[in-house]
């Protein structure tokens, strides 16, 4: 019997092997290397043996250190939170709501409702992205559509506008100038800084992040809808329940393991968009579209920064693992 066990076993690993070796070969492998070259100073325009041991002054140079690349970092860390509070909650109330409307059976054409709403995830983000810098020109179809709505000419130069949006909130009541209170500096910005709001070119971006998204994250809550059994809803609605508990007590709880999925894939997303930013904005004006993602390719690429690259690169790591146990804590099923 033990024999037949240790065949089995010894299959099992073989079957297995393929994947494991090439999740070694191709993921393992490259984030220790990565990892490694976080502690060297090497421009990535040598061969990395010779280059030298950096210890953490490339993890220093972002987190301790007074200077271009510190204020650099914290604004691409400002903005990508401000992309993440906006596009994430946006994109997964959307999907959901486009799920729950495409599953419907009165619903006519139901099939092609679901292609239109899920083509946009599809299509070049690089295509979508120039369609949107036309769409946003200051003589774009959004003006246009604005000057037509509101009464007088508007021309507003979205991508070139770096006002971030609770200042410019602040401005109408009269509040233009930081309080004594946020003037203090943390990381080379200061709290007035750190609380601006997103920009106005980097609202733009999030409105095409959140509609070439959506339409998957639609697919996702599609398939969770499809496998609530059709018996409980109907038991529900025989003892009563009306259409909104039979969403609030039936269908969201049991949507939870979805709506972790789409929550987490979105925040890993999130926190990694770069081809937007490079096509729309090249992380302008005044650095308010900087994203750690593109920093990262700026620094490797363009400064010849390999390692600090690489140090931008494992800091994102660890504050997607954070902000993935935050969310895991909140969405965490019930005992």
């Amino acid at each position: 019997m033990s024999s037949v066990r240790g065949r089995q076993g010894l299959a099992g690993w073989l079957f297995l092997s393929p994947a494991l070796i090439g999740l070694g070969v191709f993921m393992v492998a490259p984030i220790a290397l990565a990892l490694w070259v976080s502690f060297r100073d090497w421009s990535g325009l040598t061969p990395l043996a010779d280059s030298a041991p950096a210890g953490a002054a490339n993890y220093q140079d972002l987190l301790t250190h007074t200077g271009v690349v510190r204020g650099d970092f914290a604004k691409s860390l400002r903005n990508n939170l401000y992309y993440v509070l906006g596009v994430v909650p946006a994109q997964t109330f959307l999907a959901l709501l486009l799920a729950i409307a495409v599953n419907a059976k009165l619903l006519r054409g139901r099939t092609f409702f679901r292609t239109a709403f899920y083509f946009p995830s599809v299509t070049s983000s690089i295509a979508v992205a120039f369609i949107f810098v036309f769409l946003f020109s200051p003589a774009g179809v959004v003006n246009t559509v604005l000057s037509a709505l509101v009464p007088g000419k508007i021309s507003l130069v979205w991508l070139d506008d770096s006002d971030g949006l609770i200042h410019l909130l602040l401005k109408t009541v009269g509040v233009d100038s930081p309080p004594a209170a946020l003037r203090h500096e943390f990381l080379d910005l200061s709290w007035w800084d750190w609380l601006s709001g997103p920009s106005v070119a980097l609202t733009s971006v999030m409105m095409l992040a959140t509609w070439t998204t959506t339409g998957t994250f639609m697919l996702m809550f599609l398939a969770g809808l499809q496998n609530i059994p059709e018996e409980i809803e109907e038991a529900a609605a025989v003892d009563g329940a009306s259409r909104r508990q039979l969403f609030w007590r039936i269908r969201l709880p049991m949507l939870k393991p979805t709506l972790f999925l789409v929550v987490t894939l979105g925040l890993i997303g999130t926190w990694q968009v770069f081809d937007q930013v490079y096509a729309m904005t090249s992380g302008g004006p005044q650095k308010t579209t900087l994203t750690p993602a593109y920093l990262v390719y700026r620094e490797g690429f363009q400064n010849s920064a390999m390692g600090r690259a690489a140090a931008i690169a494992f800091i994102v790591f660890v504050i997607i693992l954070i902000f993935t146990g935050l969310q895991r804590l909140v969405l965490r099923k019930e005992r």
